[in-house]
């Protein structure tokens, strides 16, 4: 997948989560199934991840390199990385939860403008840094995921449009 059409998919599947949120009910901010996330966890949940990635994104390069190392393989298409975190999902013990997303605090209502504002602007950054970086570092720089291991920075990317998207489909058929 190109840098152009990942950061296309990526403003497309914010747009819709954060058009979601913003007409969702005020009352259900705080409110989710039961034993399920709230609707602002979710939401906290996402910049959480957003935020990571672009501070990642955000290191020298040559740290990534010394720190992680570098990719050993193929970069593999948007749908394969998608499958196979839809398949480490499956497997995983009901009520798993990776850091920083452990025993999150429930985000208030007057929160809920803070974090979608964040939401915003961290999303545009991931969508700038993705621009800036050059193709070979993309495939090359690789970062850990909490469930998928190492993955290449170009796949991690995708991957968070999907996330976004996964969330979102959570929220819509459920809260």
């Amino acid at each position: 997948m190109t840098k152009d059409d990942i950061v296309l998919l990526l403003e497309e599947k914010h747009q819709t989560l954060l058009n979601w949120l913003q007409n969702q009910d005020i009352d259900k901010w705080e409110i989710g199934p039961e034993g399920k996330w709230t609707t602002g966890q979710h939401a906290l949940h996402l910049l959480q991840s957003y935020t990571i990635l672009n501070n990642a994104m955000s290191m020298p390069k040559f740290l990534l390199k010394y720190k992680f190392g570098t990719n050993n393989r193929e970069v593999r298409e948007y749908n394969t990385v998608m499958s196979r975190y839809v398949e480490r999902l499956a497997d995983l013990p009901a009520g798993t939860e990776f850091q920083p997303s452990k025993n999150m605090n429930v985000p208030r209502i007057n929160d809920k403008s803070y974090i979608l504002n964040r939401l915003q602007v961290e999303s545009k950054k991931l969508q700038h840094k993705t621009n800036k970086w050059k193709d070979k570092d993309l495939d090359n720089l690789i970062i850990p995921h909490p469930l998928m291991g190492k993955m290449p920075v170009r796949e991690i990317v995708m991957w968070t449009a999907y996330h976004v998207e996964h969330h979102t489909k959570q929220l819509q058929e459920k809260y």
